[in-house]
């Protein structure tokens, strides 16, 4: 068996090696090939039906792109422990692909085709999206199904003001421009991407020199394909024909469907008026046979595209009669839903999203997880699309890959404006579209712009979006390009493109091309027509809302972030929690804290504010570095009979000495102070020795009239050289009166010393007065006079 495979390899810079090879695996599909960067491999099948299904009416292309968890080194985090549907970032590969290759395939050719991409081993730090389209591409090239030419695509990122083609992981993460674009030897074919703002030149430059590097991985998979002796592309029956009949409904229908389309009628009354029209057409011509009645319907709405595309280039006459750089009527209105944190209403023509935000906690975060890394993610964004917007009766299966797609766009332009990770709230936006005709997902940017400054997200500027198209003609060459396209614009054009940003520049980019040779001209010009309706639509943006609101709605979560000092991190846990959550019981809050660096990063969250505020000063109580002279509310933990230990700060106890609780002398604590009291102390001191805190509340109360002082005790000097008074010669006698000292006898024998009465009836001695648990010294004595 010879498993010998056959490879070209070619260099995307920075000294990385690309290799594509066929001939080894998964021999029975109609084209696979592996490609190679570092240690991400892909592997790219392609298989076509030889035969379309009959009434077959539109290309079956079916794309599917997916990440081996195995190619990591990892298990799936499944119940079933296997990969199951596509995930939102692998159906997101496989809009690139998809959108990157139809146009490739004749317009004649109905049979089913099926190319699957696999991730099959990764790299850390090689973005497997890049290359999918290059291997799906690549398998298409090496097997015997038709397609028209030879695509790729690449990334291209600009990293410290340098563009890098296919840039790592590591870089990505700096960029702040991010693009896949994808084209022909000759053709750009499809761009998406964000950016920081960047300027409409900027993003000519990025895309020429990604179409640079494009130009030599098609030169690959055509080296390729010689080398394995140029497979001749198969042969499929044209579907059936009839020019005469074609040339029929010309005749009819032109003029009438010019005279519609020139009406400015709304999309359903334009839709019915054409429908009239298709039924008059089959009244006119009559019987059919059976081969030429479903050719009525097709001939009709490529008649239909004809004329209404001539329409605009010629005379310059939209759908809706407005003018080519024209955007429709706009209505915008906040806050109109009580219970949602954040909401729009944001209506451009007949097309209408509602927007809602809703603001959580970090443990409503969003892991997103790939067989290279898993990540939680801060900000969401959902796209629904329900039948009724437009007028359709269908079933509701959940999100399809349409819906998938145009939230994505959406939630990249508007992330580009959120806060950055000092910002603890996890937000969640979701746009439903009430209503459709062209570009709900610039609806959709326009009105999330909206509401998140309702919500009191605090983003610094609006971002507003505009769908362009564009009408080529190529007998003439002549070209128009169209602002706020309708959804029948969209259809009957040569381009859909999307461009998100803000006043000072451009934050989102969508392009597919359906046409062949779009010079960057065109391109410039549609940029810089784009940029005047997107600063039209932000103007009423601001004009609805000019800032984010400066605090979340009263029924929002509150939030506050602190950072601390790594050391506290555990103080404010506590042993086993205990800490942590005895503040989120007694305050009703719910804590997070994040090690970050040499920090923690504490987020607090909290229904009402007066409950964010205590436990904010909790934790801050207990980061807090005592400082002496300050004043603090405390809580007597223990009462003793020399004084009480009180906790002026969370973690944080001291002693308030007797002598230190009342101006007036105390001879014990009996009814003075007991365990639970809540008493304001003024940290004076600490024990130099110990480090104990010394605290007062007496300073903290007025004197009592007449108080005086007692004077504090003279120092006695220097008492000189004594001796030793173990030498002090002589017999020492009675101090009380001299003579002999001798006790005489052992001092155990003593005898009985009889009664010595009852110590408690002779007084206090001062002198010798200690304190328990090695206390601090007595203060300063006193009587009150």
């Amino acid at each position: 068996m010879n498993l010998t495979p056959t490879s070209v390899k070619f260099d995307i810079g920075g000294g990385r090696e690309v290799t594509i090879e066929t001939g080894k695996m998964a021999r029975q599909a109609d084209g696979a090939v592996t490609v190679r960067c570092g240690d991400c491999i892909l592997l790219a099948t392609v298989v076509a039906n030889k035969e379309p299904k009959a009434g077959q009416s539109f290309f079956p292309l079916t794309v599917d792109y997916q990440e081996k968890f195995a190619s990591a080194g990892r298990i799936p985090g499944s119940f079933f422990k296997r990969e199951g549907k596509l995930s939102d970032s692998e159906v997101l590969v496989s809009r690139l692909i998809d959108r990157a290759l139809r146009p490739l395939f004749p317009d004649d050719y109905l049979c089913d085709v099926q190319v699957l991409v696999t991730l099959i081993s990764s790299d850390p730090e090689v973005m497997p999206d890049a290359l999918a389209a290059l291997a799906a591409s690549a398998a298409l090239a090496v097997s015997d199904v038709p397609i028209q030419e030879i695509i790729s695509e690449v990334r291209i990122g600009r990293i410290k003001g340098e563009f890098i083609i296919n840039p790592t992981r590591t870089q990505l993460a700096e960029a702040d421009m991010d693009f896949i674009v994808a084209a022909t030897a000759k053709n750009i074919m499809m761009v998406e991407g964000e950016s920081k703002e960047c300027q409409e030149e900027d993003l000519v430059k990025a895309i020429e020199l990604a179409h640079d590097a494009i130009r030599i991985q098609v030169k690959a998979q055509e080296e390729l394909r010689g080398l394995i002796g140029n497979p001749a592309k198969r042969e499929f029956a044209l579907p059936y024909a009839n020019e005469e009949l074609k040339a029929k409904i010309e005749a009819f229908a032109a003029g009438k469907i010019l005279e519609v389309s020139k009406s400015a009628l709304g999309k359903h009354e334009r839709g019915d008026a054409f429908g009239k029209i298709e039924e008059e057409l089959k009244e006119h011509l009559g019987e059919l046979s059976e081969e030429d009645a479903p050719l009525v319907g097709k001939y009709f709405h490529k008649l239909e595209k004809e004329v209404v595309r001539n329409m605009i280039l010629d005379q310059s006459i939209r759908l809706d009669g407005r003018v080519l750089d024209q955007v429709r009527p706009l209505a915008m209105e906040i806050d109109l839903l009580p219970s949602p944190h954040g909401s729009a209403l944001f209506t451009r023509g007949e097309t209408q999203s509602l927007t809602t935000v809703t603001l959580g906690t970090p443990d409503d975060e969003l892991l997103v997880e790939s067989a290279a890394v898993s990540n939680y993610v801060k900000f969401i964004l959902h796209y629904n699309f329900p039948p009724f917007s437009t007028g359709e009766v269908k079933m509701m299966r959940g999100p399809g890959r349409r819906e998938v797609g145009h939230g994505n766009l959406a939630m990249r332009s508007l992330r580009i404006m959120m806060p950055g990770s000092d910002y603890a709230y996890t937000v969640r936006v979701v746009s439903d579209i009430l209503e459709s005709n062209g570009s709900s997902s610039m609806a959709t940017v326009c009105a999330g712009s909206l509401a998140l400054m309702d919500a009191g997200v605090p983003l610094p500027k609006h971002v507003s979006g505009i769908a362009m198209g564009l009408i080529s003609r190529a007998s003439d060459g002549k070209w128009a390009v169209l602002s706020d396209i309708l959804g029948d614009e969209d259809h009957l054009g040569d381009m859909d493109f999307k461009v998100t940003g803000t006043r000072d520049g451009i934050c989102g980019v969508q392009m597919d091309i359906k046409v062949d040779g779009l010079s960057m001209d065109v391109m410039r010009a549609a940029l810089a027509q784009a940029r005047k309706g997107r600063l039209h639509i932000l103007d009423a943006m601001y004009g609805t809302i000019e800032n984010a609101r400066p605090e979340p709605k009263p029924h929002a979560p509150r939030m506050e972030k602190m950072t601390i000092d790594r050391e506290f991190i555990g103080a404010v846990i506590g042993p086993g929690g205990k800490v942590i959550q005895e503040i989120q019981r007694e305050t009703g809050t719910n804590i997070n804290i994040e090690e970050v660096g040499q920090h923690g990063e504490v987020s607090i969250f909290a229904t009402q504010k007066e409950n964010l505020d205590k436990a904010v000063r909790w934790i801050k109580g207990i980061v807090a570095q005592p400082e002496v002279g300050e004043e603090y509310e405390s809580v007597v933990k223990s009462v003793m009979p020399y004084g009480a230990f009180v906790e002026f700060l969370p973690g944080k106890q001291g002693l308030l000495h007797i002598s230190e609780v009342s101006w007036k002398r105390l001879e014990n604590m009996d009814g003075v102070l007991s365990e639970g009291d809540k008493v304001k102390v003024k940290l004076v001191g600490t024990d130099p020795k110990t480090g104990k805190f010394k605290l007062s509340r007496r300073i903290l109360m007025p004197k009592p009239e007449g108080y005086v002082e007692r004077p504090e005790r003279e120092e006695r000097g220097d008492r000189g050289d004594r001796g030793d008074r173990r030498d002090r010669g002589g017999d020492r006698g009675d101090r009380r009166g001299g003579g002999d000292r001798d006790r005489g006898g052992d001092r155990r024998d003593r005898g009985d010393r009889g009664d010595r009465g009852d110590r408690g009836d002779r007084g206090p001695r001062p002198s010798q007065q200690t304190e328990q648990n090695d206390g601090p010294e007595l203060g300063p004595v006193f009587d009150e006079q």
